[in-house]
């Protein structure tokens, strides 16, 4: 696209005058590397090709608030996108959709506490993997209409079975639904194989939950996990923003108290995670390390 990028002493210096139009390939599917080429290319000087794009929902999304401020792109939410170029963007109102992981959160912890929630404004047309799944588990999940806004309701079951998970670009199981549904994993009957297909070296979390009494253990890609009846209290450390959430998930389900460090990681991807959890019941708060 005509950048003059050089990374001298840790520092990444880029410039040019503006951006050309190109056809790129992507050698795997990422989604901020696609948003980041779309972004840029709204404003490059030409014609752009994005070949083996990101599918996800967000990447769509970016693409209609960079149209409502005068782009053309077309193409998103499929794996190809063009992007013509433009000379300049104009100010736009857009309400952002609703978090798809936050409300897969929200979802797991319900079936791991045996509750009774409502979730409001909840995207199940982005969530059919991860329904999928959580149904196979035992979890119960119901569109309420009556409730407007896109309302379900997950019911928890005394009794949790086991299920395979593989994690795959959108429209398969998520990669950022996998430590969570770990934990979940942890406390149901049976043998799971999680396989992590997306990122390598993801199973940080593993150690963690493994202190709290789960019987997991690593075998290449895969977390070969026995469920247990339950799961103990313990000091942990979060490592990322996902192992943060589980760790979460994993400590609501346990028996005593569990202790959380590090936990500034779910401020990246959770507003206030813990009053949410608050106002459904759990006994949770945030204290200064």
């Amino acid at each position: 696209m005509g950048a003059d990028i050089k990374i001298e002493s840790g520092y990444i210096d880029a410039k040019t005058d503006r951006l050309k139009g190109a056809k790129i390939y992507f050698d795997i599917s990422t989604v901020t590397g696609t948003e980041n080429i779309m972004m840029a290319a709204a404003l490059a000087d030409g014609t752009t090709i994005l070949e083996n794009a990101a599918c996800e929902p967000e990447v769509a999304e970016l693409a209609d608030v960079l149209n409502k401020m005068g782009a053309n792109i077309k193409g998103a939410g499929t794996d190809c996108i063009t992007i013509k170029g433009v000379d300049r963007l104009k100010p736009a109102t857009h309400t952002v959709m609703p978090d798809r992981i936050e409300a897969g959160t929200f979802m797991i912890a319900a079936g791991m506490t045996k509750g009774d929630i409502l979730i409001k404004n909840c995207p199940m047309h982005n969530l059919e993997a991860l329904t999928v799944k959580l149904r196979e588990a035992g979890v119960e999940i119901q569109a309420e209409s009556a409730s407007g806004g896109g309302a379900v309701r997950i019911k928890g079951n005394n009794s949790l079975r086991s299920v395979d998970i593989k994690t795959l670009p959108y429209p398969g199981f998520p990669t950022d639904m996998q430590a969570q549904i770990m934990a979940m994993m942890s406390i149901a009957n049976g043998l799971s194989i999680i396989t992590e297909n997306v990122f390598e070296n993801r199973f940080m979390h593993v150690s963690e939950l493994k202190r709290m009494g789960a019987d997991i253990r690593i075998e290449g890609r895969n977390a070969i996990v026995k469920g247990r009846s339950s799961l103990n209290s313990a000091p942990v450390m979060a490592t990322d923003l996902r192992a943060s959430a589980s760790l979460i998930l994993a400590g609501l389900a346990a028996e005593g108290v569990t202790e959380i460090s590090r936990v500034y990681h779910l401020d990246r991807g959770y507003e206030k995670i813990e009053e949410k959890l608050l106002k459904l019941g759990a006994k949770i708060k945030r204290v200064k390390e």
